[in-house]
């Protein structure tokens, strides 16, 4: 038997969920613009686990979401996540957030999803999974113009789904798009990844593993009056 602890704060969603062998026991999440991520991630938790009425003792397995995302988001729950594992002495695990966000769609066959998550101006994250769910087009960070995403299209439906969805919604007109505005990275599809995970024993190095950035962060700093 295995109970994980599942975060995701990879986005403006704050998500933690508890799950015993692959299976949903809890899960306590709040989308908000103002990334409260560090106020409420760890009251999530505590929550989380006097709902599933366990202790923090019983955590077999710490599962994380490992990015793309912000910057700021991915920080606090990497670090949430390092020092659970270290104080309780349990494996680390790293979920990519393209990739349980695609778990949120029900593919037909031929289709593709493309999880798209919203970067600056006309850039997003994305990645390309097939109808069984395994990726057939590694993550990048790309500028959405006309031709994006056109090698799919001509083999049949593509789903775009994801915060970046609505700006590929203005420029990609091909009928074999359907856009999913609304798909927001959640601790909920991490339940079953993180745990044939911990069944494969593929764990991070929780003293040396970062989260995935895809791109260096950027601090603007204000100008300086003249």
């Amino acid at each position: 038997m295995a109970i994980i602890l599942n975060l995701e704060t990879a986005t403006t969603n704050c998500s933690v969920s508890i799950a015993k062998d692959g299976e949903l026991i809890v899960l306590k999440e709040h989308n908000s613009s103002n990334y409260s991520h560090a106020e409420q991630l760890h009251v999530f938790i505590e929550e989380a686990l006097q709902e599933a009425s366990l202790s923090i003792k019983d955590i077999d397995a710490i599962a994380v979401s490992k990015g793309p995302g912000s910057y700021t988001g991915l920080r606090i729950g990497v670090s949430a996540a390092k020092g659970l594992c270290f104080s309780l002495d349990v494996p680390l695990i790293s979920i990519a957030t393209l990739e349980s966000m695609s778990y949120q769609v029900v593919m037909e066959e031929n289709a593709v999803i493309i999880p798209v998550l919203d970067a600056r101006r006309m850039e997003v994250y994305s990645s390309v999974f097939n109808a069984s769910y395994s990726e057939i087009r590694e993550t990048r960070a790309e500028i959405i113009d006309e031709s994006s995403f056109r090698d799919y299209t001509e083999k049949g439906k593509v789903i775009i789904a994801g915060s970046g969805a609505e700006k590929c919604k203005e420029i990609l007109t091909h009928p074999n798009f359907e856009f999913y505005t609304t798909v927001i990275p959640s601790a909920k599809e991490m339940a079953s990844l993180s745990y044939q995970k911990f069944k494969d024993k593929n764990f991070q190095d929780v003293a040396y593993f970062e989260p995935y950035y895809l791109k260096d962060f950027v601090l603007l700093q204000k100008k300086k009056k003249e």
